[in-house]
């Protein structure tokens, strides 16, 4: 019984050690490596205006705002009141962020104003993916990058609710993701198929300068 009680405790313990480590820098941690190629896949440098469109809690537009500085702008959109609300604390303390309200088919980003965009982990749960790619291609400034890192779905995953049926499963398939953006107008540029975390990024170019 002693030993039993004794177990219990050790694993509690644990649990609580391991939930403390899980703090908000160790989480941005996860984040390090997609920003660090995005750094040089987008060209952020100082002075860019970059587009985070789906940001969650905004680790990544924290990256993109160091990396353009005081002088760029990072605009990060979310549709989710509460992680938006996060986003505009970000953007209080941070004058180079740019925190916008995100609809079902319209970015909200201003026209032509991002010299590039990206989004990871968010066009598989877009409903009308046709209406936001629309969106993002009047976003961009002629010749801009657009990087979308997503996932393949997994087999008996299930589809997002309210997602076109071509999803397959939880995620969607590169090629849909191309063929989709392509017919809004983008030009592919590179397919990247080793992103960390079993992702795969598909850059796309707005055609223009």
């Amino acid at each position: 019984m002693l030993r039993a009680t004794l177990i219990r405790r050790s694993a509690t313990s644990l649990v609580l050690c391991l939930a403390a480590t899980i703090t908000p820098s160790a989480l941005a941690q996860d984040y390090q490596q997609d920003a660090e190629r995005l750094v040089s896949l987008l060209q952020w440098q100082s002075g860019s205006v970059v587009g985070d469109v789906g940001a969650g809690r905004g680790e990544l537009t924290l990256a993109a705002a160091k990396a353009v500085g005081p002088t760029g702008r990072v605009y990060s959109t979310e549709l989710d009141e509460s992680k938006l609300s996060k986003l505009e604390d970000l953007a209080a303390k941070n004058s180079n962020i740019t925190a916008l309200k995100a609809g079902v088919t319209d970015t909200n980003l201003p026209p032509a104003c991002c010299d590039s965009i990206f989004m990871r982990l968010v066009y598989h749960h877009l409903t009308k993916p046709a209406e936001v790619d629309a969106s993002l291609f009047k976003s961009l400034k002629p010749g801009g990058l657009l990087a979308v890192i997503d996932e393949e779905p997994q087999p008996g995953s299930t589809r997002p609710e309210g997602v076109p049926e071509n999803r397959i499963g939880h995620g969607v398939p590169q090629h849909i993701v191309v063929e989709e953006l392509t017919a809004a107008g983008f030009e592919v540029v590179k397919r990247i198929d080793d992103w960390p975390d079993k992702h795969y990024c598909v850059l796309f170019r707005k055609p223009g300068n």
